[in-house]
């Protein structure tokens, strides 16, 4: 099931072009479009109807700071071209210690890409046929499991599996705005199934002012910055991309960052167009004609393609839902590559079991993506395959690494303008520290937003993961310093003495010429006995 073991030799061939990387490594990004707007909409109708018109403001904000930190990762690819992404920029600007904050924060939210994005599939599949809602858990680990094969058969046989799905997601998603926005402006707007059912504010009738407010439009945004999960997986990536790598990485890091929102802005538009309503419970819809209890809604994206193709019956519906749900299960690819890579450095660098670092057969990775898969198996199981209670433990850990790898970059271009004389290139590199400097900057006022919106919705369980996975990691390198020291040779003299008491034993099964080759053989070692041992 796995494949043929592969010879050593053979690591050129799996690297890749540009055309096989964006799929690969920016699937997670490419296809968080499904659920940001949704995640949105979500939060402002806590508040009623009332306060979605924020929605294109706050999707502004988010298509802002995803140009900005696109932007940022681009330096990195180009300034340290031998992977690790922040985790190398932050240890190698700013410490050690805080390079294992990045990781720790990284790890986690690698298992977090992985279980969001298949619960969101999952999602999908429902929204179409929604008798297999009973089914959510175990479709959500069957897929998790099908990844986890798929990706021990090495990244050749990943690329070729990967790579399709995400382009017919991509493309159905843009024939559906095309479509929705041609019929716009023909006066033949799409109207959503739920545009006709109100939604009761949370809090009852009162009108929301001041810090609640406030809080309400944080609180989107920070859901709406799902959107950028996964955008560091390429610059952890870039040793896996063929020459020249720091280019080729830049280039498909920019592609990903046009695609994704391009069809970020689009499905947002949409929605405000088609005026999807959608509540974090069915019970406070208003209008619905029937038991809120048994109505399943369907995801922002499932109303879209109904509304624009023609009704819920019609094959672009089904066709978007298809590659929409294939394409969220295999988005949790971008973390089944970044995790076993970065955890590979970690174990390198003695901060995680040395048996990670080791490939398998088919040179992945293997040890590290049978750990990420039974670690996000484990929180679907435990979380029931649910998108909104996964979401707030989400992101936190992307902002922090964004945040710490972005000052490290500043730090970074500091110490190389200290040093340069060329007029050309140090103009270069003044603009790549303003545009790391806004970065950090933004990224940084993003954590903060993300930590206060949604520690106590169970980012707290994020954060203390991370801090227990900290502690750990400082506790196995300890433990493989003190090995060292205990292995390490203080005198040659006396370190190499000569072996006492040593016993030699010839296996004998006749007195023949290959016999007595092996006693003289063993009477060159000088043993103190030497012994025939024969089995009858």
């Amino acid at each position: 099931m796995v494949g043929r073991a592969l010879r050593s030799s053979e690591m050129g061939q799996a690297l890749l072009p540009k055309r096989v990387a964006l799929p690969i490594f920016a699937s997670d990004p490419l296809s968080s479009v499904a659920y940001a707007t949704q995640e949105i909409l979500l939060v402002l109708t806590l508040g009623g109807l009332t306060y979605v018109h924020f929605t294109p403001w706050i999707a502004v904000a988010v298509v802002a700071l995803m140009t900005v930190v696109v932007l940022s990762y681009q330096q990195v690819v180009r300034a340290y071209p031998s992977g690790g992404g922040s985790y190398e920029v932050v240890t190698a600007n700013l410490g050690e210690r805080a390079g294992l904050v990045v990781g720790a924060a990284l790890l986690v939210d690698y298992v977090m890409t992985v279980a969001v994005s298949v619960a969101s599939g999952v999602d999908n599949i429902i929204s179409a046929v929604p008798q297999l809602h009973a089914q959510r858990v175990p479709m959500a680990l069957g897929f998790v499991a099908l990844l986890a094969l798929v990706n021990l058969r090495g990244v050749r046989e990943s690329g070729r599996a990967f790579a399709a799905p995400t382009y017919l997601f991509v493309g159905g998603v843009l024939i559906m705005i095309a479509t929705g926005l041609f019929r716009y402006l023909a006066g033949d707007a799409p109207v959503a199934e739920s545009a006709s059912y109100g939604i009761r504010p949370l809090e009852g009738d009162a009108q929301l002012a001041g810090m609640a407010l406030m809080l309400l439009v944080l609180r989107a945004f920070s859901n709406g910055c799902t959107a950028l999960t996964g955008v560091e997986a390429i610059s952890n990536g870039v040793p896996a991309f063929r020459k020249p790598k720091s280019r080729n990485a830049a280039t498909t890091l920019a592609a990903m960052g046009l695609i994704a929102i391009t069809m970020f802005v689009g499905v947002t538009t949409l929605a405000i167009i088609s005026k999807v309503h959608i509540a974090d419970d069915a019970c406070r819809l208003t209008g619905l004609g029937e038991d809120c209890s048994t109505y399943q809604q369907r995801t922002v994206i499932a109303q879209i393609a109904a509304a624009v193709f023609g009704g819920e019956r019609s094959i672009g519906f089904y066709y978007v839902q298809a590659a929409t749900a294939l394409v969220l299960v295999l988005a949790a690819n971008t973390a089944f590559n970044g995790f076993p890579l970065l955890s590979s450095v970690l174990a390198q660098r003695r901060y995680l079991p040395r048996q990670l670092h080791s490939r398998g057969d088919r040179l992945a990775f293997s040890n590290g993506i049978v750990a990420l898969a039974v670690t996000a198996g484990l929180l679907l199981w435990g979380f029931q395959a649910s998108v909104t209670a996964l979401i707030h433990l989400y992101i936190l850990g992307v902002f922090t690494s964004f945040t710490l790898s972005q000052t490290g970059m500043v730090r970074h271009w500091n110490q190389v303008l200290s040093t340069g004389s060329d007029p050309a290139l140090r103009r270069r590199q003044h603009i790549a520290r303003i545009i790391n400097a806004v970065g950090a900057v933004f990224t940084g006022l993003v954590l903060v937003v993300v930590l206060f919106t949604k520690f106590l919705d169970g980012a707290w369980l994020a954060v203390l993961a991370a801090g227990v996975l900290w502690l750990l990691m400082r506790t196995i390198r300890g433990h493989y310093d003190r090995t060292a020291a205990e292995l390490t040779s203080t005198d040659p003299h006396t370190d190499l003495t000569s072996p006492s008491r040593v016993l030699a034993i010839a296996l004998v099964s006749n007195v023949h010429k290959p016999t007595l080759r092996a006693l003289a053989y063993a009477r060159a070692s000088k043993p103190d006995r030497l012994e025939a041992l024969t089995v009858a």
